[in-house]
């Protein structure tokens, strides 16, 4: 049975992962793994050990804490609620409006609110 922090975990992992255009396979070589088990641990099957954990957060470039943000002490999620870059096409979207200048995106995001307005 999968625990709510390692689905958490998981899930911020890929999410970072997405969020730098990495690949499973690229993940896995610069921690020294097998690309199936950075899937177990993206889907929280597998549990991460904390030195594993370490490994990714250096190859990721965050801080280990990154991946337990959005938990509260005594929370153990059955999922994140309201996890807007679990949908792929979400996260897609939000990659491409950081890809262009801030001009750009202040526009793009303008004409968001007013068609959610409209909605």
């Amino acid at each position: 049975m999968k625990h709510g922090v390692d689905v958490h975990v998981g899930k911020r992992i890929r999410h970072r992962r997405w969020m730098i255009g990495m690949t499973q396979q690229q993940l896995a070589d610069k921690v020294g793994i097998k690309f199936q088990q950075i899937q177990k641990y993206e889907t929280g099957m597998n549990r991460v050990s904390a030195s594993r954990l370490w490994d990714i957060a250096r190859a990721v470039d965050v801080p280990v804490s990154f991946f337990f943000e959005g938990l509260q002490e005594g929370d153990i999620p059955d999922g994140v609620a309201g996890d807007i870059l679990a949908d792929k096409e979400a996260l897609q979207l939000v990659r491409a409006y950081y890809t262009m200048p801030v001009a750009q995106r202040r526009q793009i995001f303008e004409l968001a609110r007013v068609l959610s307005d409209a909605a």
